[in-house]
């Protein structure tokens, strides 16, 4: 993954020469703007800055994620798709429940791990999601499908009911899952790490 530095008078000159020079659009480079660098004695000022390819960053990520499933003693492909901008990446192994682990544990480790690797290397975060043959679409349906059986079930007996405790991405998606819903409304409860959520009716008009 190389990084380029580039000055010049403003910030948008330095960036103006990296896109001359990597024959990219801004959208496609991330920019860390370094220091006020002084270039003379009667030039005054210049403004440094760190740049990356976008795409460099992408299969670094690949490549990281290839490095660690293999330490870990697998054998994996990965396939890497753009949602809204953000890459992701989708891990296929030959062993996918013990690299997902019991809810999901071991995936959440392995995109904390890397997560944390890309930010140290580039010196601030990057958004990009790790999924193991669509565990987490599935988990997200699954969750999805659960919020609207119980929500049906609310508004029919007027009850509230409270689920079993999740962490809060699995609460993310009850909440917005039902964010529109007409007869009930979610409320987060409880302490971590047994946070959970109470699906409640609405009062009638």
């Amino acid at each position: 993954m190389e990084k380029h530095k580039y000055s010049g008078k403003t910030k948008e000159d330095a960036i103006d020469q990296a896109k001359i020079d990597l024959q990219e659009t801004e959208n496609n480079l991330l920019i860390k703007e370094l220091q006020e660098v002084k270039s003379g004695l009667f030039k005054g000022k210049k403004i440094e800055i760190e740049v990356i390819e976008r795409r460099e960053v992408i299969k670094h990520i690949k490549d990281y994620l290839n490095k660690l499933i293999k330490n870990l003693g697998f054998t994996a492909n990965i396939e890497i798709k753009n949602k809204e901008e953000i890459p992701a990446y989708t891990i296929y192994s030959d062993n996918d429940s013990l690299l997902i682990g019991k809810n999901g544990k071991n995936l959440k480790a392995l995109s904390i791990i890397t997560s944390q690797h890309i930010t140290k290397e580039l010196g601030f975060p990057f958004k990009f999601t790790i999924d193991i043959n669509s565990y987490k679409e599935k988990h997200e349906k699954s969750l999805e499908r659960l919020a609207k059986k119980i929500a049906k079930e609310v508004a029919e007996t007027k009850i509230a009911a409270k689920l079993d405790s999740m962490n809060s991405y699995e609460r993310r998606i009850i909440h917005n899952a039902l964010s529109n819903h007409k007869k009930v409304y979610t409320e987060s409860e409880g302490e971590e790490p047994n946070r959970y959520i109470v699906i409640k009716p609405k009062e009638e008009e």
